[in-house]
């Protein structure tokens, strides 16, 4: 779907992205994840056809975009971080007029508007004034707004910023939910939102991408195994001799407790693969209560950090 190989941006003497290259199938949800400044923009731009790049060469369906922009735009839906909306028009009159900037007649637009906002769930403001909406609202209109046409190709640029906790779950799934139609890539400084929205994950730094994968295959990686938290109610002995006797695991490690409660306690693992089911089952089967099982945040945080380039709080410290 995409295919970018050698690709450069320039501003004057300033380098802003390349030499960048990376891949996307279709039907994929992929992630773009760096810190602010590391060129997520720049590229996503480029591949809306709204910026030209140096040097390089993108592809989007097989078709270049220099050399045929307004075919990629066909193809492309495209949410910026800040949605280009009309607070006077209602909802429907702007998805209605977007299509139509699509190039699409009355009838399609009006069609390609209603779907749009039965894929997106803003019927119940679907006649609101844009100007009335709230934020997350706004997010929803922008991404409706990006579908009107059917692209194959869906660019959202951090479509979670602002938003608050309950907005932030009701994007992570509407995002997970366009999958079945469109190709998605996301742009997000946001670690575990790309983790909990994404297939795979591209990461940037510098305007290189520097990593590729899933956060299971970058964390073995990086990290040399995985790292969970089990937070369980009973015999802390039982429960921590059962997880050592699981193969693979290379230490267990009470930490602070995850919760409160009587005889409540949390062991951090960490083991050379994932073995998540089979700590599950191990805890289980020596009689102790399991509440939790989790990834380890830390360890979220310590991929995004070593991959980003981003000084480690131990060493910042």
């Amino acid at each position: 779907m995409i295919e970018i190989r050698e690709l450069t941006k320039y501003y004057g003497e300033r380098r802003a992205i390349g030499p960048l290259g990376f891949e996307i199938a279709s039907g994929e949800i992929v992630g773009l994840l760096g810190l602010n400044g590391a060129g997520k923009t720049t590229t996503l731009r480029i591949l809306a056809c709204d910026l030209l790049p140096t040097s390089g060469r993108v592809l989007v369906d097989g078709i270049d975009v220099v050399e045929k922009p307004h075919d990629v735009r066909k193809r492309i839906g495209y949410l910026p971080d800040r949605p280009p909306l009309y607070d006077d028009m209602t909802v429907f009159e702007q998805l209605v007029f977007a299509a139509k900037l699509r190039g699409l007649d009355t009838r399609q637009a009006r069609s390609g508007a209603e779907k749009a906002i039965a894929s997106t769930r803003i019927d119940d403001v679907a006649h609101e004034l844009v100007g009335t909406l709230s934020h997350g609202y706004r997010q929803r209109v922008g991404i409706a707004q990006s579908l009107v046409h059917s692209p194959r190709l869906l660019i959202l640029d951090e479509p979670i910023s602002g938003l608050d906790p309950v907005q932030i779950v009701e994007m992570r799934e509407l995002v997970r939910s366009l999958r079945k139609e469109h190709t998605v890539l996301v742009s997000s400084h946001i670690l575990s939102e790309i983790s909990e929205t994404c297939d795979r994950i591209l990461v940037i730094r510098d305007g290189e991408i520097v990593a590729s994968g899933t956060e299971k295959e970058l964390s073995t990686r990086l990290l040399g195994g995985m790292r969970v938290l089990v937070t369980v109610r009973g015999d802390e002995a039982k429960a921590r001799a059962a997880l050592e006797r699981v193969e693979s695991v290379t230490s267990v490690e009470r930490v602070a407790a995850t919760e409160a409660g009587d005889d409540v306690f949390t062991l951090r693992v960490e083991s050379s693969k994932d073995v998540r089911e089979e700590l599950s089952a191990a805890v289980l089967s020596a009689g102790v209560g399991l509440l939790e099982l989790s990834r380890s945040e830390r360890e979220l945080e310590s991929i995004f950090l070593r991959l980003a380039g981003a000084p480690d709080r131990k060493e910042a410290a």
